[in-house]
């Protein structure tokens, strides 16, 4: 190919071109779908001249035009600490406050659960021999025992990483297995009896004053954070039995999005649980303002949700993926 002939013959196309990109906010819908013919074009040509000729030149030029027109025809893309902030701001409250009608039911009904179980353990001496022997009762219950030891018997930042790990692989597992539901049930209920086991012992000794001191500063929102994913969890799992007047498929494919952003916005906030349960916990503050501390910050993030995620929610904000990064559904009747 000639790329004399071809320049001759483009020159008037690529100027036309460069004149739309220079108003290319003001466009009318004929001038937009030229500019889209020219784009094209030109990323041929440019193809082109690089294969036959590569004079430098004109390809400096002819990729600074392609370059510009890819800009203004395909848009481009938001920078990564917007996506970052359009995330905490509003998809992940917003998922949060979507669900409430699941978890705060199952938040309630766990620790209703949870406060059954453990005033039958601590008032059934026959119950807790079953747990343990009373020596080894004593040895867990009794001052600077194994429950109290706990918090502090590794160094606080190993200690955070492993209560971090436990707990995320509790949430993710209600929120990846809770298409099955039975699987977010049975996470629940060993939560429930675990905690129950522990209240329950230290009733029993009168030392449940020290039970919610220890307890309370990060257990407020690491549980609540874990009954937030069996409820986004059980959602998920009623979407697969009821999926309304959609699609099944398309409903779950939805809620599934919506979940996957849930795992990275409660992993942050079980990442602060597991800092507070390793620095704050143990610390020598006095109960009053280590369980302060719990209880603000267990506020904060109710606030968090029903305030920015509500607003965000009632925008349309559904804690999916961007709509132009989800293909195209088939329109559903009825």
């Amino acid at each position: 190919m000639d790329i004399d002939v071809l320049i001759a013959l483009r020159r008037t196309d690529w100027d036309r071109m460069d004149e739309l990109l220079k108003r290319s906010r003001s466009l009318s819908g004929a001038e937009a779908d030229e500019l889209i013919a020219l784009y094209q074009q030109a990323s041929t040509d440019l193809s082109l001249i690089r294969s036959a000729a590569p004079d430098p030149v004109w390809i400096g030029q002819l990729s600074s035009l392609v370059a510009r027109g890819r800009a203004a025809v395909v848009g481009t893309q938001a920078p990564a600490w917007r996506e970052f902030v359009e995330f905490f701001v509003r998809r992940f409250p917003a998922a949060v406050y979507r669900s409430w009608r699941w978890w705060v039911p199952v938040a309630l009904t766990t620790i209703a659960v949870t406060a059954g179980l453990g005033a039958w353990i601590a008032t059934h001496p026959e119950i807790q021999a079953t747990i343990a022997t009373p020596s080894e009762i004593r040895d867990m219950t009794g001052p600077g025992g194994q429950f109290e030891d706990y918090y502090s018997s590794d160094p606080a930042s190993s200690f955070a990483g492993r209560v971090w790990v436990n707990n995320a692989m509790a949430a993710a597992g209600c929120l990846f297995l809770g298409v099955l539901i039975v699987p977010v049930i049975w996470i629940l209920w060993s939560n429930a009896v675990n905690i129950a086991i522990g209240g329950g012992l230290m009733a029993a000794v009168g030392r449940l004053d020290v039970f919610f001191g220890l307890i309370t500063p990060h257990g407020l929102l690491e549980l609540t954070a874990v009954f937030v994913a069996a409820g986004a969890g059980l959602r998920l799992g009623w979407s697969v039995i009821d999926a309304g007047r959609g699609r099944r498929a398309e409903r779950l494919a939805v809620e599934g999005r919506a979940v996957g952003g849930l795992v990275l916005g409660l992993g942050c906030i079980l990442l602060l649980t597991g800092v507070i349960e390793a620095y704050v916990t143990p610390s020598g503050l006095p109960t009053w303002a280590r369980i302060g501390i719990g209880v603000a910050v267990e506020v904060g993030f109710l606030l968090y949700v029903f305030v920015l995620g509500r607003h965000a929610a009632r925008a349309g904000e559904t804690g999916d993926i961007e709509r132009s990064a989800v293909g195209d559904v088939l329109p559903t009747a009825g």
